[in-house]
């Protein structure tokens, strides 16, 4: 029994530490770059996603409640996935700002004509160049082991707030989107529905 108290108590503890670090992370992202950000993922005529890792599974969970949206949303590397062009806008996230992939994903966009949007913790590097706008997350990366700016391993933080604020943006864009989109309906959930896959894998 003591055993399992001191697991609670552990788990306990480090649930307010990482909500604790989130809170602080996020309410120091600056709301003029994730106004911008919000206004270039509506404006766009398509929008593509990259990362690697974890910071590109936040953002494949992003592009899917963008799709709900009704934005037209396909996330690199996909074998359905067409050439990006034109107006479109390439999400990228990138914790080092250094990312091989990322780096190159964006010289192609921007090659093709279309827009780069970049969640990153640094402002200072290659892929801040090549976006029109970053969103600097005041939180480690993987490399930073000095464990100043998180306690958590590697770049959980970062990750955690990739998926977070995409989210937040998400409720901002079904808000401003939905007061047109929605206004024949009493609740925004009922046209997005239809939007939700109903394949099954069993």
């Amino acid at each position: 029994m003591s055993h399992g108290c001191l697991e609670q108590r552990n788990y306990s503890s480090n649930q307010v530490l990482i909500l604790k670090e989130l809170e602080r992370t996020l309410l120091d992202l600056d709301d003029m770059q994730v106004s911008g950000a919000v206004a270039m993922l509506l404006a766009a005529k398509r929008i593509f996603t990259t990362g690697a890792g974890r910071s590109g599974l936040a953002l494949q969970m992003a592009a899917m409640r963008l799709m709900h949206l009704g934005l037209t949303v396909h996330v690199a590397g996909e074998v359905t996935t067409p050439a990006i062009g034109c107006g479109d806008v390439l999400l990228v996230a990138s914790g080092s700002g250094t990312t091989a992939g990322a780096v190159h994903a964006a010289e192609v966009a921007r090659q093709a004509g279309a827009s780069v949007l970049l969640i990153t913790t640094t402002s200072t590097l290659r892929l801040n160049e090549l976006a029109q706008i970053s969103i600097v997350v005041p939180a480690p990366t993987k490399q930073d082991h000095g464990r100043t700016k998180s306690e958590q391993y590697a770049g959980a933080l970062f990750e955690q707030c990739v998926l977070l604020l995409m989210d937040a943006m998400f409720q901002v864009m079904w808000r401003e989107r939905g007061r047109v989109v929605e206004a024949s309906c009493k609740s925004g959930i009922r046209s997005m529905q239809p939007r939700h896959s109903f394949l099954s894998l069993d």
